[in-house]
């Protein structure tokens, strides 16, 4: 019997065991996934094959990367058929085909700038393009900051901190721009999301939402976003429900519209561990990537179930 999940207009089916690698082929925790116009999907994992492409219906079309990426931890999938990869173990944001070449490096690989500096970068997270042609780069891990670029790479601002006032951030993560202007960033360990405007004038926040991760924006003129929550991870407070980890359905105010996952971390079909990225293709489909082996819950860490897939495909119901 199929597995139901969300509710109203954001129902879906899931699609147990979507995904058919070669023989002998795992995928490792997903740090991106995106959809190009023919409704492929990319998965950028950390795998012995970084970037693994499928078709709709989950049959294995190739890879590329093996001798590229050293930590994958986002893409974004640009109008002009090129895919933006960022690597925060290397420190560097590529524009890359679609069949892997690399265009452009913004960055350089394997020497980060110093640790909290606020210069761009150390372990960057994620990329997203402003209507104009500019494009964001949120970093990240090793700094505090949103970095500005034109279409060529060149420098044009940076805003943010260490801290938890507007503008303030505590890891950030995922970062959207809908076509509008505005730029919409997880701030994770702030649980919450921050809008600025292009300049980085802070606009509003949402805050019902549990360690914001993945941040993935669906129709950027009249958005809805698809937000993976990561769980509780303290002994105290990781046995609690209702806090994730699962995927919020919200619209540009932040308003909640709809939830996936059950009220704990799971392995069965429809819930998650740590649901880092997620996609919609033309049709609706969501598609959400794990880093489901890495040992972020500790429960899992003593108590590691056998397999524990960092993939899932979640078909849209339609409304009857």
């Amino acid at each position: 019997m199929s597995v139901i999940v969300g509710s109203g207009d954001f129902t879906y089916r899931v699609e147990e065991g979507w995904g058919k690698l070669p023989e002998g082929w795992s995928l490792g925790d997903v740090g991106g996934v995106g959809v190009d116009r023919q409704d492929r999907l990319y998965v950028f994992n950390r795998g012995g094959h970084p970037m693994v492409i499928f078709d709709r219906d989950g049959n294995f079309l190739k890879s590329w990367g093996e001798d590229t990426f050293e930590r994958p931890h986002a893409i974004y999938m640009a109008p002009d058929d090129t895919v933006w990869c960022v690597d925060d173990g290397d420190h560097t944001v590529r524009k890359c085909t679609l069949d892997g070449e690399v265009l452009f490096t913004l960055g350089t690989p394997h020497q980060p700038a110093p640790e909290f500096s606020g210069q761009p970068f150390n372990r960057p997270t994620h990329i997203a393009f402003a209507p104009e042609g500019d494009f964001y780069v949120a970093d990240g891990y090793g700094n505090a900051r949103v970095h500005k670029y034109t279409a060529d790479g060149e420098h044009i601002l940076s805003w943010g901190e260490y801290g938890t006032d507007p503008g303030q951030f505590n890891i950030v993560h995922n970062i959207c721009c809908d076509s509008a202007g505005l730029v919409y960033v997880s701030d994770r360990e702030n649980h919450r999301v921050q809008v600025f405007d292009g300049d980085g004038t802070f606009v509003e926040q949402w805050n019902n939402l549990h360690r914001a991760c993945g941040l993935t924006m669906h129709n950027p003129d009249d958005p809805i976003f698809f937000v993976g929550e990561l769980g509780p991870f303290l002994a105290i407070n990781r046995s609690y429900p209702n806090l994730g980890p699962r995927v919020s359905v919200v619209d540009k105010h932040g308003k909640l519209l709809a939830r996936l996952g059950g009220p704990h971390a799971g392995t069965e079909p429809g819930t998650f561990i740590a649901p880092h990225t997620a996609a919609v293709d033309s049709h609706g489909d969501l598609y959400v990537g794990e880093v489901s082996f890495s040992a972020w819950i500790p429960v899992f860490q003593t108590q590691r179930p056998a397999f524990v897939r960092s993939l899932q495909k979640f078909t849209k119901v339609k409304a009857s």
